[in-house]
Order: structure tokens, then C-alpha cells, then sequence
């Protein structure tokens, strides 16, 4: 619809344009793919809105439009596709890795590093970014493939990603095939084929304050950050806000600790739903949920916010923000969805 509604003048879709070839270069995708959607893509016009309004003249317009677009997004494809096949440790496609550890972070999230079976150097990424996997298995149906934030800052021996089990959400829902596929079948030594690192939500360079706010298992790419901070010895300033049910399911905990500890430019705010069994102001600090109060008292307004969360949170916070005073050009965050739904 955004690019039907922007023919006549594409310029207006770079940023979609550059989020679609992104995922698609997450997924792999090829040039000759293209004309098998267009195909389909055409087939489905005509038969939602009949012959009468899709009629020959409309279906070729569409054609003609949906091949401009295809050409743009190759183009773009290409870019990164060569890109990363030149950067040193680079590769194509998808690429087989060992898992050489596999780490409980909570009751839900478990840790796995990725190891190059070829004992190659890895690539490096931005704190943010993410891997995409492909998991054929005789044990599934289908071949999933699914993306997962990096959840560590570069080294270039091993990348770690940190996982949620995904339980069913109602009687009439299936679990998370991929996600309990890793928690309860892959294991140490076992191989995985992993596409090289991707994605347009990473942390900036600047010098400004940066405020680092996750729900759930939205910490891994804001750990990635954290993380990548203390690596390079920054001086920014850094306020950590994490919310989740309750000590259980707070992964990472120890690790943020020791870093509210040591660092004395990082402040550390975390958020429990239920606070049973936990002590205040170790495990948790604050019993509820995050507000405009809150934010305030604890986040320079003037930093560059990312945050990451479930789709709800999310929306909450995108909320909250705004409520706060803080300008769109400060926030910055990804949605595994319509870009729409938060707004």
C-alpha cells in the first residue's frame, strides 16, 4: 500500500525500502525469486477483486509497477549481499555454525554461542543488530527460519543470541516451534545454519546520554548495547530500565549488577510485576510497572532512548515518552511487525 500510494514519487520510501532489503538479505533471498511472487501476487489481485475491476489493463499496470519495485529492492539486496561477502570473516547464504555453549539466563531465556564450524574469524556487527537461523530438522515439519538479536557485544570468535521459550498463549495456539525446537533439541556440539549478522536498529555513536529500556526478552539487543559500551570504555552517560514479571524470569540479572557496581555512569532501574521471594534494590526496584514519573526522575530527557519490548510494552513506552517530552528523532526502536501498530 505505501508504495502504490507513493508511485510517483519513490524517494518518500527509502527508509521501507531499506527495511524490506534488510530482511530480505536476513532471509536470503534472490533475484530469481521475484517473478514467482509477482506471479501469485497478480493471481490473488484478480481473484480478490474479480476480473471485472482487475481487468487486463489493471493487472498490467500492476505487473509494470510490482517489477519497478522488484528492481529496486535487488538493487538494494545486491548492495548487501556484496558488502558482506567482502567484509573480512563475511560469507554468503547460510552458514553452518557449532553451538559450543548453551547457558540457562532465566526460566525462559537460555543463552547459545555460536562458533563457525570452519574455525574462520567472524564478521563484526552493531550492538543491536541480529542473526537469522535456519533449522531443518527431520523433527520438523517445515524448515523455520527465525531471527534473533545478538545478545553480547563483537568478539570474533563467537556470537551468542539469548532465546525465549515460547509456550502456547491459549489452548488453540501452538507453542513456538523454533523456540522450544532450541531449548529442548539443540545442545553443545550440535550444528546450526546461521546467516550473517543484519538489521537497522543498532546503537548510534554519539556522545549524548543513552537510555536503554526493555521488557522481557527484549534485553538481548539492549545487553548488546550495554555491553558494547562498556567494551569500548564510554563515558556516556547510561540509564538501564528493564521490566519483567518477576526474579524467575529476570535474565541477566547478576551480570547488570556487577555493572551498576563498577560503572558509576550507569544507572540501573528494574521493575518487577510480582516481587515474591525477591529483595528491593538487589533483584528489583520498583514493584508495578514503568511510568512518566519514573522516567523522569531517572532518564536525562535530552539522550537518545532505544527500546525493545513485546508489541503492548512497546506501545506503552512509545507512550510514556512522548508524555515525557521527548522529541520522535530521540526514540528509536524495532518492531517484528507493522511498523503502524505502534503509533
Amino acid at each position: 500500500m505505501g508504495y502504490a500510494a507513493n508511485i510517483d514519487r519513490l524517494e518518500a520510501l527509502g527508509d521501507a525500502v531499506n527495511n524490506i532489503a534488510t530482511k530480505h538479505f536476513s532471509l536470503d533471498i534472490q533475484p530469481e525469486q521475484y517473478p514467482i511472487v509477482g506471479r501469485n501476487l497478480l493471481k490473488a489481485i484478480r481473484e480478490v477483486l474479480g476480473a471485472e475491476v482487475a481487468s487486463d489493463d489493471v493487472i498490467n499496470a500492476w505487473a509494470e509497477a510490482y517489477g519497478q519495485l522488484a528492481n529496486i529492492l535487488i538493487g538494494a539486496e545486491k548492495v548487501l549481499y556484496e558488502n558482506t561477502k567482502n567484509t573480512a570473516g563475511g560469507w554468503s547464504g547460510f552458514k553452518p555454525f557449532r553451538v559450543i555453549n548453551k547457558v540457562k539466563q532465566s526460566s525462559e531465556i537460555t543463552s547459545f554461542y555460536l562458533k563457525p564450524a570452519d574455525g574462520q574469524p567472524l564478521p563484526s556487527y552493531k550492538p543491536g543488530q541480529y542473526l537469522s537461523l535456519k533449522l531443518n530438522d527431520a523433527s520438523l515439519v517445515n524448515t523455520e527460519l527465525r531471527q534473533y538479536s545478538l545478545s553480547d557485544s563483537y568478539n570474533s570468535d563467537s556470537y551468542r543470541i539469548s532465546v525465549k521459550r515460547e509456550p502456547a498463549p491459549q489452548h488453540d495456539i501452538p507453542a513456538g516451534v523454533a523456540s522450544n525446537f532450541l531449548h529442548d533439541m539443540v545442545n553443545v556440539d550440535d550444528t546450526i545454519l546461521v546467516h550473517a549478522p543484519t538489521g537497522n536498529f543498532y546503537l548510534d555513536d554519539s556522545d549524548k546520554p543513552v537510555v536503554l529500556i526493555s521488557g522481557g526478552v527484549g534485553v538481548t539487543p539492549m545487553l548488546s548495547m550495554l555491553n558494547d559500551l562498556v567494551r569500548q570504555h564510554s563515558t556516556r552517560k547510561i540509564t538501564w530500565l528493564h521490566g519483567t514479571r518477576n526474579r524467575q524470569t529476570h535474565a541477566f540479572r547478576e551480570h547488570i549488577n556487577a555493572l551498576d557496581n563498577d560503572l558509576a555512569h550507569l544507572t540501573k532501574v528494574v521493575f518487577y510485576d510480582d516481587v515474591a521471594g525477591a529483595t528491593q534494590d538487589t533483584d528489583y526496584n520498583h514493584e508495578g510497572y514503568m511510568t512518566a514519573q519514573l522516567i523522569k526522575e531517572n532518564c536525562p530527557l535530552d539522550a537518545e532512548f532505544y527500546f525493545c519490548g513485546p508489541l503492548p510494552f512497546m506501545q506503552a513506552i512509545h507512550t510514556l515518552l512522548r508524555q515525557s517530552g521527548v522529541a520522535d528523532e530521540q526514540l528509536h526502536y524495532e518492531i517484528f511487525g507493522p511498523g503502524e501498530a505502534l503509533i
